[in-house]
């Protein structure tokens, strides 16, 4: 739950047009502190894919966050809010020409690779920037892996590395990401060793490293217990003091905890049916105008502020479409047609993977 109970975000969005999303402010400015002093000296680099509303954007660069773009546009949400470009970094290991050119021309200088491919397009598009070359690791009891996409294997980083570094570019470290929601923090120790062995053999072959990015998966609370930032933090920073030289740079690039707990999903019951023996109630938001997570496992925590015993409800949203269930067995009181309903947990990979099928509107964004 945010920080803001769900009786003051009832009584803020009376009478307001659904579905909206409230975050609240005080609910990320509290896990920025948190995640500061769980992760120490790294620097936090905001992953923006994971909610790009520009009052996100300019509350964590007033908190002084660092920021990780994927595309051209998320650039331009960070230049309108004046985030100068040494605090940009882009981590997404295959960029357009397009978002290469427009990175170098806004004097952005690091950047993620994992290719042959990619160092060809970043030695014609931007020469001697800084790259990172990203590993594939373990994304053991993560709720989304990202290991078949993107990645390569120790020896493959190293010629990597190398072809960089004589195309003309700057080798300056490595980077990784455990899959996102990840629960198991022996996941990251494991990938930090994985890391301080291509660290070494680069060493080797005269490349010289300096900085480690240890990417997001930060889990949030979904109801079901979950994993702490301190102690998903502590065996990082001790692996990574451990074996790693005093003066490297650590980075990493969190998104969902930041943002994900500090938002609620306000929503409306536009329908009500029973059938198949099953209640279902259909709402003004579903997997394709906000909560597509649902599809992929995530399981949000849903309230009401109406009294009453409760029934087991199948939740769906208002599309034509069948595959727009969000979610089974949801123990609500008895609801009615324009009661409400409230999605917690709801502040990340919402909005920014919402779309317009079917005409459906995607929710509007307040802060609270």
């Amino acid at each position: 739950m945010s920080a803001n109970s769900l009786g003051e975000i009832e009584r803020a969005t009376r009478g307001k047009q659904t579905p909206l999303l409230v975050i609240d402010k005080r609910a990320i400015q509290d896990r920025f502190g948190e995640l500061q002093k769980a992760i120490g000296n790294a620097r936090i680099y905001y992953a923006v894919k994971t909610n790009p509303h520009w009052r996100v954007i300019a509350l964590l660069h007033e908190l002084g966050a660092h920021f990780e773009i994927s595309s051209e546009e998320e650039l331009k949400i960070l230049q309108r809010r004046g985030v100068p470009a040494e605090k940009i970094i882009a981590s997404n290991p295959v960029k357009t020409e397009a978002s290469l050119k427009a990175a170098k021309k806004a004097g952005v200088t690091f950047f993620a690779f994992d290719s042959h491919t990619e160092i060809e397009k970043l030695s014609r598009f931007a020469p001697n920037s800084s790259v990172y070359v990203r590993l594939v690791v373990s994304n053991e009891g993560s709720q989304w892996p990202l290991t078949r996409k993107f990645g390569v294997e120790v020896e493959d980083a190293v010629d990597l590395l190398h072809e960089a570094q004589v195309k003309g570019l700057e080798p300056c470290g490595l980077t990784f990401h455990v899959g996102s929601q990840c629960t198991t923090p022996e996941t990251w120790v494991k990938a930090i060793e994985k890391a301080k062995v291509v660290w070494d053999l680069a060493r080797d072959r005269g490349i010289k490293l300096r900085m480690l990015n240890i990417g997001g998966g930060f889990p949030i609370k979904y109801g079901e217990d979950s994993v702490s930032i301190a102690d998903t933090a502590r065996p990082v920073r001790d692996t990574i003091d451990r074996i790693f030289p005093r003066d490297t740079e650590v980075l990493l690039e969190p998104g969902r905890v930041l943002v994900g707990e500090a938002g609620t999903l306000v929503t409306t019951v536009v329908g009500k049916a029973r059938r198949n023996e099953e209640n279902w109630l259909y709402l003004d938001v579903g997997v394709f105008n906000g909560l597509m997570e649902s599809i992929g496992g995530i399981r949000y925590p849903v309230a009401s502020t109406k009294n009453g015993s409760r029934e087991r409800y199948v939740l769906a949203g208002p599309s034509c479409d069948s595959l727009d269930i969000i979610q089974d067995d949801t123990p609500l009181p008895d609801l009615d047609v324009g009661d409400r309903v409230y999605f917690l947990s709801a502040g990340a990979y919402t909005t920014a993977y919402a779309s317009r099928f079917d005409g459906l509107a995607i929710p509007k964004t307040t802060m609270v």
